[in-house]
């Protein structure tokens, strides 16, 4: 099997393919049958009675952790509130790496890339237990002098696939760790970064800041291989049998937690994908990628693959290019030329901030595919951000 950034590509290709044949051409069932995850057995994770009386962003309880992987760190885990699209508060989770020292320090939010459905593969466990593949990565910012938080961002039902979530709980973790006392970074200067579905996260944070979060100081941005328009993706993938199928059939049932009046699986499913979305819905991603390998949408849907009105408002609020919002921070943007994740949609994105005069370096790099591009970038980015926390003037290619 190909190396897990080699696949990169065709996940997200597959993921948005799944997502655009949600709404078919009947009507929905009368109730929404989601299925949603086993809440987390640790009582850290859990919803307070009064959760209604905490602000966004307000820490509803916090604990030190072991930092394992992280030497010299010292890592805390806070419980904070958020808003689910429905604008119902809820409980979200995220974990802070502190380097050695003090001082208000430059805070970076990242965001990782999460393809799973299970409370136990979020970030918050992934981090310490081996089973995410980026965690080094963070040292290098560490190394830096930075504080580093790294959110839940699929948030409490592990919604993968609802992207502007992503940004709310970004944005409300970013506010959490800075009303920390005991992280001592009060409002300092803050930079986000993230690849691919940890680049969707990043990106609506940074669009959404503006009127969502006005009060952080955000410095810089730097998203790369974001998955701009997965409407317009699936329509260039097609559905043909693929081997991380499971995936983008993950997706789908992630977003239906979100929408649960919207996106109604039910109805749509043979049997065959219901018990597809039952045995995967406290599944991580190699579960996921096995259940669902070699599937096709046929194989899993009944009826015909028209989307609905209500299914393209939901593929729109969850795509950069159709969002209205603007990001007016700086923003680095890195992108493979030769991603299947579209180009095209990433320099209409970049081409819309710039018209409305936010600083866009837009980094196309030659010959790279999805997961060349991340390697390549990181980097890139990294030093991004460095020079924004120094008070270096932005570059901009608009």
């Amino acid at each position: 099997m190909r190396s897990w950034r080699g696949r990169l590509g065709v996940l997200t290709a597959v993921a948005a393919t799944a997502l655009a044949t949600v709404g078919l051409a009947h009507p929905p069932a009368a109730s929404a049958a989601a299925i949603y995850p086993v809440a987390d057995g640790d009582g850290f994770y859990a919803t307070p009675p009064d959760i209604g009386n905490f602000q966004p962003g307000d820490v509803i309880r916090s604990r030190t952790v072991p930092a394992n992987g992280f030497p010299g760190a010292t890592a805390w885990q806070l419980a904070y509130r958020s808003t689910n699209s429905q604008q119902e508060p809820i409980t979200a989770v995220t974990t802070v790496l502190l380097p050695p020292g003090g001082g208000n320090r430059p805070l970076v939010s990242y965001q990782p890339f999460v393809n799973a459905l299970g409370t136990g593969c979020a970030p918050s466990h992934s981090l310490f237990d081996g089973s995410m593949q980026e965690a080094p990565t963070l040292n290098l910012m560490l190394a830096r002098g930075w504080a580093v938080a790294v959110p839940d961002h699929l948030g409490p039902t592990s919604a993968y696939g609802a992207a502007q979530l992503g940004g709310r709980l970004t944005l409300d973790g970013i506010r959490a760790v800075q009303r920390f006392a005991p992280a001592g970074l009060g409002a300092g200067p803050v930079g986000m970064t993230g690849y691919s579905g940890g680049g969707m996260a990043t990106g609506f944070a940074a669009a959404l800041a503006p009127q969502y979060a006005p009060e952080l100081s955000i410095v810089g941005v730097a998203q790369g291989g974001v998955p701009a328009n997965i409407g317009k993706l699936a329509l260039e993938v097609g559905s043909s049998p693929n081997p991380l199928f499971g995936l983008g059939f993950a997706a789908t049932a992630g977003l239906e937690r979100e929408y649960p009046d919207t996106l109604r699986l039910d109805e749509q499913l043979n049997p065959k994908g219901l018990a597809l979305r039952d045995r995967l819905a406290n599944a991580c991603t190699s579960e996921i990628i096995d259940a669902g390998a070699n599937l096709s949408l046929a194989d899993v849907f009944s009826g015909s693959f028209d989307v609905d009105a209500a299914t393209e408002r939901v593929l729109h609020e969850n795509s950069l290019e159709t969002f209205p919002g603007v990001a007016t921070a700086p923003v680095y943007e890195w992108h493979g030329a030769d991603d299947v994740v579209s180009p095209d949609s990433v320099r209409q994105l970049a081409g819309r901030y710039c018209a409305a005069g936010t600083p866009v370096q837009l980094d196309m790099i030659p010959g790279a595919d999805h997961g060349a591009a991340m390697v390549q970038g990181a980097p890139r980015a990294f030093q991004y951000l460095a020079d924004r926390f120094a008070g270096v003037t932005a570059p901009s290619t608009c």
